[in-house]
């Protein structure tokens, strides 16, 4: 499982989204899978349509954070029990879609949707697929230094003293002082680069929770400044929990200059970090890519994948489905 499945990002999801009108809990989490839950609304505002979706994915209506890894069932589950478990729960409650997003491409719970899907005649199709990176961290970090390009390299890890002759460098967690600071730079840095906002009012408080909560379940909010003479100029969301380090989000100053790119130095220093911890095997960057490049795949030294598929009942309800693409 990961930071996702936890009880502190799936609670504070719930709390913070879960009373929209037409939301309704069908199976609560359990620290090891995502919770289950309802969606109504109305297709082109007249046909009425009941949705199945995880708790912290939203595929219509709501703009939150994003919920990854997500999982039906608990790992040890598997072979004709997970079919078993998956067939009951989509038999026994209503809908008319069900949308399960960022599922683990090759996971057995994606193969039995094909099967579920087929056996019961129900449409079945994929709606996104996602390419996620990682770094695996249980060796040395100047072998996998020596691993990456030269231009990689020079990036993550060798222009330190170039950023090190413009002030003093500072390196500090946040959390729990000063992680009101940390999501205003981060939301003026997104907003400066994207155009738009990543911290409102509502998504802040989700974030707050989650990070107080997932304290209690051996997990170390890490929410790294990077300061130059005392100016924030890189911030990274980053969350320890049970051996990996999961990079959810970042931004940097785009114009503190034109040979550095404090984005890649700063995840430099988080990942040299990551190596050193021997409770650490992995830097998981989580899917997305960058504005300009896909960097993560640079750094990385391994992929993969997340799909997202519906399933659709009624003949009317495929038919609309397929006339929208």
């Amino acid at each position: 499982m990961s930071v996702f499945q936890s009880r502190a990002w799936q609670s504070a999801w719930w709390e913070t989204w879960g009373h929209e009108p037409g939301l309704r809990l069908i199976r609560p989490w359990d620290g090891q899978t995502s919770g289950l839950y309802e969606s109504r609304y109305r297709l082109k505002g007249v046909l009425p349509v009941r949705s199945m979706q995880f708790v912290g994915t939203s595929y219509r209506s709501l703009r939150t954070p994003r919920t990854e890894y997500n999982r039906f069932c608990p790992a040890e589950v598997s072979g004709k029990d997970l079919l078993s478990e998956m067939v009951a729960v989509l038999e026994q409650n209503p809908w008319s879609e069900v949308v399960f997003s960022d599922l683990l491409s090759g996971s057995e719970e994606l193969s039995a949707l094909v099967t579920i899907a087929a056996t019961h005649k129900w449409a079945f199709r994929i709606n996104a697929a996602d390419e996620g990176y990682a770094v695996a961290t249980d060796g040395r970090f100047e072998a996998y230094l020596g691993s990456l390009g030269a231009s990689s390299r020079l990036r993550l890890y060798n222009r330190r003293k170039l950023l090190e002759t413009r002030g003093e460098i500072r390196l500090d967690n946040a959390w729990p002082d000063r992680a009101e600071a940390f999501f205003d730079a981060l939301n003026l840095f997104h907003r400066a680069r994207w155009k738009k906002d990543c911290v409102t009012a509502r998504s802040r408080e989700f974030h707050m929770k989650f990070l107080a909560r997932v304290m209690g379940e051996g997990g170390q909010p890490m929410l790294s400044l990077l300061t130059c003479d005392g100016q924030i100029v890189s911030v990274l969301y980053n969350v320890r929990y049970e051996g990996v380090v999961y990079n959810i989000q970042a931004g940097f100053e785009e114009n503190f200059h034109k040979k550095l790119s404090l984005g890649s130095l700063h995840l430099g220093y988080a990942i040299e970090e990551a190596f050193q911890r021997a409770d650490t095997v992995k830097f998981d960057f989580l899917a997305g890519e960058g504005k300009n490049e896909d960097y993560k795949s640079r750094f990385a030294t391994e992929n993969y994948q997340f799909i997202s598929v519906m399933l659709v009942k009624s003949l009317l309800f495929r038919a609309l489905y397929w006339m929208r693409g």
